[in-house]
């Protein structure tokens, strides 16, 4: 019973146009910055390498390399601080999560970038090929 109030309560604060991103993904997130009176936009760009929580209360971690440190920043994914999550390229991954790049440096880091046109060329030569005629 309470489980049901409380989903009800957090769709009010869900948003409804969440880009669709996944882990390995390379993203900017813009997050609304105020400074005084003013607004203004900050773009963070990086490999998303963990997704946490479901609902209001779920976050995404991103990582970037800034003058050679690694910096990772956690979002909530829901918040009305993040103006938009643009998906910049979309990386292979088979973990739920990426820690393991911390340790890496330099080319290592970098993922396999997923490629949608090869699924649909093969999809294509496949349609394309003829059926064997029987020689009778």
């Amino acid at each position: 019973m309470s489980q049901k109030i409380l989903a009800h309560v957090e769709a009010s604060s869900l948003k409804s146009n969440v880009a669709p991103f996944a882990i390995g993904d390379t993203v900017d997130v813009h997050t609304r910055i105020l400074e005084g009176e003013k607004e203004r936009v900050q773009i963070f760009n990086g490999v998303v390498i963990a997704r946490s929580g479901s609902g209001s209360r779920e976050m995404f971690t991103v990582r970037r390399i800034v003058a050679g440190e690694g910096v990772e920043r956690k979002f909530p994914l829901h918040s009305p601080k993040i103006a938009k999550i643009e998906v910049k390229r979309s990386g292979v991954s088979r973990r739920a999560k990426l820690y393991y790049l911390r340790d890496r440096v330099g080319k290592a880091v970098r993922l396999r970038e997923k490629r949608e046109e090869v699924a649909e060329t093969n999809a294509t030569k496949k349609s394309a090929k003829k059926p064997a005629v029987a020689k009778a």
